[in-house]
């Protein structure tokens, strides 16, 4: 059972474009160092859209040696293909993933029944642990809890990812789904109270850049310790809002490149880097939460 604070891990990459493997291993030891329960390789904030399947299996694999069995692994293996998702649940299998993380497919706005289907054929392909992934505001279709329902009974689907930020959702998910089945939020900003709520873990985007923090507020919300997470919440939690200022993942890599934790903050177009204009709100929102700014 994978619990607690887990970071959405940023794929570094050289002015190229190339990913930059040596600032990777860097990175999985620096949250193996601060403390991190897990890492998401190539999800989202890992710029899933943007790598070639080949490409993308190597970063999880990489990802996994350089872990080296000390933290959990999780692969992204989401794709608006369900075949193409079958073939990232395939390859992902042979690599020590501890878990994989699949979103849901994007632009094709499937049906309940069609989310039901895609998640039981990806399922059928591996005897890996699978955590579905619910985030409508990237991908135009929003699964309910009673559609998550529908897929508890498929013995390697253990949890669901919920990035809507409605925490209203956790009772209903745990009415439907049972003690058993794990709950992550997947919203930096609702988190706390997610967790407070019942949830079992946050899949976070702020974690890149404020690892121990993070950690020491899941493990005070998951244990009742109301008072200590909301301290630190108060000071991290201007960061849950800059750093969305633009599409994740531009400004957390720009933030992880002030911070010398990679050596470069190249993404991958469509995206492009931070604009001049939103680096003072978020070197504003680093300064109040204590953050050791290098460049």
């Amino acid at each position: 059972m994978i619990n607690g604070s887990i970071v959405a891990l940023i794929t570094p990459m050289n002015s190229d474009g190339a990913v930059d493997y040596a600032s990777l291993e860097k990175l999985v030891e620096y949250h193996i160092s601060q403390g991190t329960d897990a890492i998401v390789a190539v999800g989202t904030t890992g710029e899933s859209a943007t790598l070639p399947m080949k490409e993308h299996i190597e970063v999880v694999s990489q990802t996994v040696k350089f872990a080296a069995g000390r933290i959990p692994v999780i692969g992204g293996n989401g794709a608006n293909a369900t075949a193409e998702a079958i073939e990232l649940t395939k390859a992902q299998s042979k690599v020590g993933v501890a878990a994989m993380l699949g979103v849901t497919p994007y632009y094709n706005k499937p049906s309940p029944a069609g989310l039901v289907a895609h998640y039981k054929a990806v399922a059928a392909a591996t005897d890996i642990p699978q955590i579905l992934y619910n985030v409508p505001g990237r991908t135009a279709v929003d699964m309910l809890p009673e559609t998550v329902a529908q897929l508890v009974d498929v013995s390697n689907i253990i949890g669901v990812k919920e990035a809507t930020g409605d925490v209203s959702r956790v009772a209903r998910l745990r009415a439907l789904c049972g003690d058993d089945f794990l709950l992550y939020s997947g919203d930096d900003a609702t988190a706390r109270e997610f967790l407070a709520l019942g949830g079992n873990g946050v899949i976070s985007v702020a974690n890149n850049i404020v690892p121990r923090e993070f950690k020491l507020m899941c493990d005070a919300a998951l244990t009742g310790d109301t008072a200590t997470a909301k301290e630190i919440e108060s000071q991290i939690g201007g960061l849950f809002s800059a750093l969305f200022c633009e599409a994740n993942p531009i400004p957390v890599k720009w933030a992880a490149k002030q911070m010398g934790l990679i050596d470069n903050g190249f993404i991958r177009l469509p995206l492009t880097e931070l604009s001049t204009p939103n680096h003072g709100l978020l070197l504003e929102a680093m300064k109040n939460a204590r953050i050791e700014v290098k460049r």
